[in-house]
Formats: C-alpha cells, structure tokens, sequence
C-alpha cells in the first residue's frame, strides 16, 4: 500500500507540474512600468486571440532583470537600457515602439529658460534614457552641458514633489508624471520632445530571444495586436479609459498627458534608430550600441 500510495503521490506531482509548464508555454508574460508609455501593451488584455500576463515592476532596473533572465517573456523598456543589455552579450530583440513624443521637459516657476537650469538640479529617470538625451539636446541650445548643471537620478512617481518642495529645478520623465508636474507641483513646459529631438524613441516593445524562439506563433500574434492597438489609442477617449486601468491620476492629468503622447505608428525605422545610437554614443550614454540589424525585428 505505502508502494501504492507514493506511486500515486508521483503521478499527482507529474501532473501538477506538466500543467504547469502547459500554462506558461500557452501564456505570453510581458513586463512593464504604469506609465503611458505602456499604454499599447495594457490594451492587449482587451485583443482577441492573444494571452498575454501582464506583470508589473516598480523600477526600470528590476523590470530589466526580469527581461534579461528571462522571467518574463518580452517587457516595455526603456529602449536604452536593451540596448545596453545587448551590447553585453544578452539575447533582446526590439520589435516595436511604445509610443513617439510624448516627454517634456518640466521646470519650476523662476525658469524662464534653460540657462536658468547653469548650477541648478535636474531630475530624470535613469542615465541610460532618452530623457537624458533630450536634457543634453535643451542644454545644448543654451550653449550648457551636463557638467553645468547637477543631474540625479530619481523615482518618477516622487519627481512632482521633489520640484513642488524645491529640491529640484526640473525633471524630464516619462508621462503622466510631466503632466502631474504641472497640474500638482505648477511647473511649466519648458520644451516638447518634438522640439529638441524629432520623432525620438524612447520606451520600446522587448522581447527575450530564448522566450521568443519557445514561443514564436504565440508572440508573433502578440507583436501584431500591439501595434495594431497603437492605432486604438489615437482615439483619445479610448486611451483614457486604458490609461486609467493601471495611472490613479486626475482625468485632467491623464488628459493633458495624452494630449503630448502620439501611439499612430509603433514601427522602429532604421532612421530613427540611427538618429537614436549616435546620440547614445555623442552623450556617453553607450560607447558600442547594437546595430539596427542586430537588435531591431525586421
């Protein structure tokens, strides 16, 4: 009987972790921050004829992590940090845009120009970002450089207070959180992304390499629903309603947020991408950034 019964144990425990693997081979797990640049990846819980888990991370570094080891399937990244990860040797593949504009440069009350920014403290999110970019790219036309003023790194979530209470001068950070800059800590606009730095990439759809070949038909469905979706959410009352899904903001925070943000076309082009590494490589952000063949899905 005890033969019996260990026999029986097995066979359950077999079963248990077969239906297991079953599960996380017929579900696509993509990773990202609650932001609006996530916007197409939180509509794909609405697309038909794809699964998709989202999961949920609250710092770019720990989403990365997840991306590079292989924990989740694919993320909505910071396109820097991929790349970075990629000229290191990981298996990332980028196959769509999160969005295009969409990032401002906020800046308290007494800044009436980016000169004004000379000895002061300036906030973004991550130094392998496009938002240091465009802080470089606004400096530059003021004739500064970074070594003019005092850049740190900081949490989006706690940029708006931090410029409310005067700890900093100004931020560039990805939406809603320029937007509650101006609606909560009354900041200003000092510069549109479009202004400095024309159809920029910032935050991309990233995929593991390993998780991809596992799973190619599942992803491939995927791949296609979210760019699809980017046509969506060009209807601003139907990015609302998403954006509101995972952002506990005001309406009018979402809505001025929105209005910044273009989701039409989620296609990386080689141009763009060429703009993008030789402005990685002119700041110091990446000194051998992967090339357009070896990181972008045709």
């Amino acid at each position: 009987m005890r033969k019996l019964y260990y026999l029986l144990f097995v066979a359950v425990l077999t079963l248990v972790v077969s239906c297991g693997k079953k599960e996380s081979m017929d579900v696509v797990r993509i990773a990202y921050l609650p932001i609006t640049h996530a916007l197409p990846l939180v509509e794909l819980q609405s697309s038909e004829g794809v699964d998709v888990e989202l999961v949920r991370y609250g710092s770019w570094p720990e989403l990365l992590d997840a991306l590079n080891t292989g924990r989740v399937d694919g993320a909505s990244v910071l396109i820097e940090l991929a790349m970075a990860a990629k000229s290191q040797g990981i298996g990332l593949t980028a196959v769509a845009l999160g969005h295009t504009d969409g990032n401002v440069i906020v800046v308290a009350e007494g800044i009436n120009s980016v000169e004004d920014l000379k000895g002061k403290t300036f906030a973004i999110p991550h130094r392998a970002s496009s938002h240091h970019i465009l802080l470089q790219e606004a400096l530059a036309k003021g004739g500064l450089t970074v070594s003019d003023v005092n850049v740190v790194e900081l949490a989006p979530p706690e940029m708006p207070s931090a410029l409310s209470g005067g700890q900093i001068a100004g931020y560039c950070v990805a939406e809603p959180f320029g937007a509650m800059g101006l609606k909560v800590a009354k900041g200003k606009v000092l510069y549109r992304s479009e202004e400095l730095w024309p159809n920029s990439i910032c935050c991309g759809l990233v995929l593991n390499d390993a998780s991809y070949k596992q799973k190619k038909e599942l992803i491939d469905k995927v791949i296609t629903a979210y760019r699809n979706n980017g046509k969506h959410l060009e209807d601003k009352d139907k990015a609302l309603t998403v954006a509101k899904q995972i952002l506990k903001q005001p309406d009018d925070v979402l809505e001025q947020s929105l209005k910044w943000i273009d989701y039409s076309n989620l296609d990386i082009t080689e141009d763009a991408y060429t703009d993008l590494t030789a402005k990685v490589k002119q700041y110091g952000i990446l000194d051998n950034p992967p090339s357009f063949e070896e990181f972008v899905a045709k």
